[in-house]
């Protein structure tokens, strides 16, 4: 009896072919199961995570009582966030300031002084700065929330059970864990 017959069997039993493809489909599950690669996002590799504040500014968001939408957020201890259309999660919400509606109104002497803005329309406007803190992965790239980078200008939209508005990002700062 020979090794490999006419027809190409190993022992006039098995195909060569059927071993080849056999060994192919056994290194594919090998390497499926016991190499699966990098786990995660191409932002995780190298990543530490550190406690982040993340400051966004809402202006001119109309609504019909803005003073309840403020209290609301300040006795509010966390929201949703979505970044660039991915939600994140919840964040905490540090702090909510109410900032001032003024104008600016010239002087007779040239200057320009800053004055309450009078416009009726402007009782249904708030402009709040919003500090949001949580730990996020800090990468060469900078701050990442999920696998969405973080960055001064970074639209973010804020949601919660009654209220959802865009802000931007005005302020990163990573914490000490000290």
């Amino acid at each position: 009896m020979t090794f490999i017959d006419a027809k190409g069997r190993l022992f006039g039993k098995v195909s060569l072919l059927d071993i080849g493809a056999a060994l192919v489909i056994v290194m594919v599950l090998i390497g499926i199961f016991f190499y699966p690669g990098a786990g995660g996002s191409v932002a995780q590799v190298g990543a530490v995570t550190k406690p982040v504040e993340v400051d966004v500014m809402v202006r001119g968001l109309t609504v019909s009582d803005p003073q309840e939408l403020y209290e609301t957020l300040k006795s509010s201890e966390s929201t949703n966030i979505i970044i660039r259309n991915q939600p994140y999660g919840r964040v905490g919400i540090k702090d909510v300031k109410l900032l001032p509606r003024s104008t600016a109104v010239p002087q007779p002497d040239g200057s320009v002084k800053a004055f309450p803005d009078p416009r009726p329309e402007l009782n249904y406007t708030i402009d709040l700065l919003i500090t949001l803190a949580d730990d996020a992965q800090i990468v060469e790239g900078g701050v990442v929330f999920g696998n969405s980078n973080v960055k001064i200008g970074t639209q973010l939209e804020i949601e919660g059970q009654r209220y959802a508005f865009n802000t931007n990002t005005v302020g990163v700062r990573i914490l000490d864990e000290g």
